[in-house]
């Protein structure tokens, strides 16, 4: 089976933690055994969130550019991709010595073709880096940030993340998997580039991954999406009194969720949109869970199944 394994910002870092070396290695770590059974019999593509890690580096540009240029957030999104996908690697081909599954394992620095017209940058929606209390948040206002409330989490920034249309580095994503590659790739969803008189150029913004992930999950011709994330189901009244457990439901009634404002922006909507994208676009199955479930889910005993 070709599975697309697009992996949430909890499998790198977890909320509260601080963003030590230590603590994504050991998160990675144990992501990475999670995933390890599935590898073995499966065609693999392994997506990732990046955030935390390019709302960290953000503020480091912030704090030091007085000494140092700052970067832009397309450059930045390049950076973490190779932080998050290098540690990614490194731990996946320790993990599959370690099993005697010998399996090529590749990086790839990737694209992702946006319109450089989309509302999303006039409208910022993406939250990035880390959460921080309401005093802080007012005073970020104050700065000029975007800040919103993320999910009943907190308060995070927020940043222009147009909708993905093409990953510019596909072809050579196909040709690997074709020859049982695992692929790690579209980190945060790729760096935003859009087309110029032929020509690509960077834009400062964020594009959400599992939003990219479906698409490069299509153009490969994935027969699941496996989205991990922070919780083990999608639930309806996520936090209220009377939140409650989806266990399966199909494209109209996630349609229809979205309509009743079920799911946050940021967070749980784009993996709903993703999940009716690649299932309307030709793929067999969507399950969303925590990497904790994730072999359960795959035998049909957590997560929470979307189908057509």
């Amino acid at each position: 089976m070709k599975i697309v394994i697009a992996l949430g910002g909890n499998a790198i870092i977890k909320k509260g933690e601080k963003q030590t070396y230590s603590n994504l290695i050991n998160n990675i770590k144990k992501t990475c055994k999670q995933i390890v059974p599935v590898l073995k019999k499966n065609k693999v593509l392994i997506t990732h969130g990046n955030g935390s890690e390019i709302g960290y580096l953000a503020i480091q540009n912030e704090i030091a550019k007085q000494k140092v240029p700052a970067m832009p957030l397309d450059v930045l999104g390049a950076e973490s991709q190779a932080l998050i996908g290098y540690i990614f690697e490194e731990q996946l081909r320790n993990f599959l010595r370690e099993n005697r599954i010998n399996k090529p394992i590749v990086n790839i620095i990737t694209q992702t073709l946006v319109d450089k017209d989309d509302k999303a940058f006039r409208e910022p929606t993406k939250p990035i880096g880390p959460f921080y209390n309401k005093p802080q948040a007012q005073e970020l206002r104050k700065k000029g940030f975007h800040i919103i409330e993320d999910a009943g989490r907190g308060y995070r920034r927020v940043v222009p993340s147009p909708l993905p249309l093409k990953i510019i580095e596909e072809t050579v994503i196909k040709d690997l998997i074709k020859h049982n590659f695992i692929v790690i790739a579209v980190g945060g969803g790729g760096i935003p580039v859009y087309l110029k008189n032929n020509k690509l150029y960077g834009t400062e913004a964020v594009i959400d991954k599992d939003l990219a992930s479906q698409v490069l999950a299509n153009d490969i011709e994935a027969d699941l999406l496996l989205i991990l994330t922070g919780v083990p189901y999608v639930y309806l009244n996520y936090l209220k009194k009377n939140e409650k457990i989806i266990k399966k439901m199909n494209v109209k009634q996630a349609k229809q969720y979205i309509k009743e404002n079920q799911f946050a922006e940021g967070s749980m909507k784009p993996k709903i949109q993703a999940a009716i994208n690649f299932l309307q676009r030709g793929g067999k199955k969507v399950i969303i869970t925590d990497s904790n479930n994730l072999m359960k889910a795959l035998n049909n005993k957590a997560g929470t199944l979307i189908v057509k």
